[in-house]
């Protein structure tokens, strides 16, 4: 089960190791503006005139969490300002002060603290607490995240349909998330539609099917004139010629 919580409540409380060694304090909250998932922290020294350390210290190695310090195994489990050099870009580190925008540029107001969503398992941000820019809202208003937040300059951009699930108290504001961050997934899901000044995509014309000619007739082949062969009849043999009576006639003496 998960629970929020507001950054500023890690804010100075103290890192501890598991063999009790306290050697940091949390000094700022940084998160993956691609993710929404909590990056790390910044750290400060411990004691009244300590300052800003060069170390910090990734999510990924926070031990636990808990409501007096934040664990560590041991200080081994720090890491070099490096850690964070593509979170600390812009509003995409410490987004304390930043200016939040819907897509369609109305100016929600500047964010006064994040909400963390902590379980056994992550941490996501999902939600600003923010100090509305109109002043006949309630002094402090809480705004839904989506999974993947856009980030321009010092602005954070959210989606127009955050502001259906903008709630006043932190109470109601899990459930809240949840049903924004569905719509947002139903929204993506359904097939864009063409903006006002584009012309509709033309309707595709389904043309019947080809009717089929019937088969042309096929004239009969013309029918050549039957010649009737001449039959030439066998040879017969040829008749024996008849031997010529004698003549009567005497020969001349």
């Amino acid at each position: 089960m998960s629970v929020l919580l507001r950054a500023a409540d890690l804010v100075k409380r103290p890192v501890v190791t598991l063999a009790g060694d306290d050697v940091a304090q949390i000094k700022d909250v940084v998160y993956s503006s691609l993710s929404g998932e909590l990056a790390g922290f910044t750290l400060n020294g411990r004691g009244i005139f300590a300052g800003p350390l060069k170390k910090t210290l990734p999510w990924a190695s926070v031990h636990g969490l808990g409501p007096a310090a934040v664990m560590i195994t041991d200080e081994t489990s720090l890491a070099d300002q490096r850690a964070f050099d593509g979170e600390m870009e812009g509003a995409g580190g410490v987004v304390i002060g930043s200016t939040v925008i819907t897509q369609s540029g109305r100016n929600l107001g500047a964010v006064t603290d994040v909400i963390l969503s902590v379980d056994e398992k992550r941490t996501d941000a999902v939600g600003y607490e923010i100090e509305p820019s109109d002043k006949s809202a309630p002094r402090r208003q809480f705004v839904p995240l989506p999974d993947a937040l856009s980030v321009s300059g010092e602005a954070l951009i959210l989606p127009d349909t955050a502001l259906d699930f903008i709630r006043d108290d932190l109470a109601g504001f899990g459930a809240a998330v949840e049903e924004f961050r569905a719509r947002l997934g139903k929204h993506e899901a359904t097939p864009a539609e063409p903006a006002s000044g584009d012309a509709p995509p033309a309707p595709t014309s389904t043309a019947p099917p080809a009717t089929t000619a019937p088969p042309a007739t096929t004239a009969p082949p013309a029918t050549a004139p039957t010649t009737t062969p001449t039959t030439t009849p066998a040879s017969e043999p040829p008749t024996p010629a008849t031997p010529s009576a004698p003549s009567s006639q005497e020969p001349p003496l």
